[in-house]
C-alpha cells in the first residue's frame, strides 16, 4: 500500500483537514535542530491527539497495581504500543513482565461482516509496505531507553488476529490479561477475540474499546453486546474524548 491508496473514515471538516496540513507541513519543514525537534513535539500536538495521550496515560495508571500483560487488537501505525511502553517505562520501570502484545494483519481489515453496515471494506485502515519491520525498530528504541533492556518486553503478532490469538494464548498459558485495548473497529475479529481472553481477565483487568457507540462502526458495540451484555458493566469514558470508552472487570 501507499499513502494515496489507504482508506479511512475521516471525520473532519474540509476546513479542519487543511488546518491539520498547514500543521503537518509545519512539522515536514520544522527548522529546530534535529537533536531537538523530538522534545519540542508539543508544538504540533492537536487537541485531538493530546486528549488520546492523556487516555492511554490513564488507562495505563489504573492497571499499575494490577498484574498481567498489555493486549492491542488493531495495532495499525503502532502509536499507542510505544506510549505504553512509554508509559512502563514512568510508572513501573522495572517491571518487566509486563509485556505489551500487539495484533494486526498489517494489510487492513481481511475482512467485514453484516453487522459492520455498508460503510467499511476488506482492505480499509492498512499501512505502508513493511511498516511492521519499522515499527519494531520503533519499539525497540524504547525499549533500549527504559531499564531492563536485554529483556524484550513487546510482541507483534502478525495476522488474522481470530486465528492467531488462540495461538499465541496456547503458545503462553501463564497469561493474564491486565488491560485490553480493542481497535478493530469491526464485528468479527472484536467478537471472536473478546470471548477468548475471558478466562485470561482478573478482578481490575481493563477492557477498553475505540470505537463503541460509534454509528459508523456498529460491529465493535454489537459484538461487545454479544459477548459481555451491555447492562452487566458500567461502561465509561474520558470527557475529552468523544470516542474512546472502557470497563473494568469487578
Amino acid at each position: 500500500m501507499t499513502d494515496n491508496t489507504i482508506r479511512t473514515f475521516v471525520g473532519s471538516t474540509p476546513s479542519e483537514t487543511e488546518r491539520k496540513q498547514l500543521l503537518v507541513d509545519r512539522l515536514r519543514a520544522s527548522r529546530i535542530p534535529d537533536r531537538e525537534l523530538l522534545d519540542n513535539l508539543g508544538l504540533y500536538l492537536t487537541r485531538q491527539t493530546l486528549s488520546r495521550i492523556n487516555f492511554m496515560q490513564m488507562l495505563y495508571q489504573m492497571i499499575v497495581p494490577v498484574h498481567g500483560v498489555i493486549m492491542e487488537f488493531g495495532v495499525r501505525w503502532g502509536q499507542n504500543m510505544a506510549l505504553f511502553s512509554t508509559l512502563r517505562g514512568i510508572h513501573e520501570p522495572f517491571n518487566y513482565n509486563r509485556k505489551i502484545i500487539g495484533f494486526d494483519t498489517f494489510d487492513g481489515f481481511p475482512s467485514v461482516a453484516p453487522q459492520d453496515g455498508g460503510g467499511v471494506q476488506a482492505g480499509d485502515y492498512g499501512v505502508v509496505e513493511n511498516w511492521k519491520e519499522e515499527l519494531e525498530e520503533i519499539l525497540d528504541f524504547h525499549a533500549q531507553n527504559a531499564p531492563i533492556p536485554h529483556k524484550k518486553k513487546h510482541e507483534l503478532v502478525t495476522g488474522d488476529a481470530t486465528m492467531s490469538l488462540p495461538g499465541y494464548l496456547k503458545d503462553h498459558p501463564e497469561t493474564i490479561v491486565a488491560l485490553a485495548y480493542f481497535d478493530f473497529d469491526i464485528y468479527k475479529p472484536t467478537r471472536d477475540c473478546l470471548e477468548a481472553i475471558l478466562p485470561y481477565l482478573t478482578k481490575g483487568s481493563i477492557l477498553a474499546f475505540d470505537e463503541l457507540n460509534t454509528p459508523e462502526f456498529p460491529g465493535e458495540t454489537i459484538a461487545v453486546r454479544e459477548v459481555l451484555g451491555l447492562s452487566r458493566y458500567a461502561i465509561r469514558r474520558d470527557p475529552s474524548n468523544p470516542l474512546t470508552s472502557y470497563l473494568v472487570i469487578e
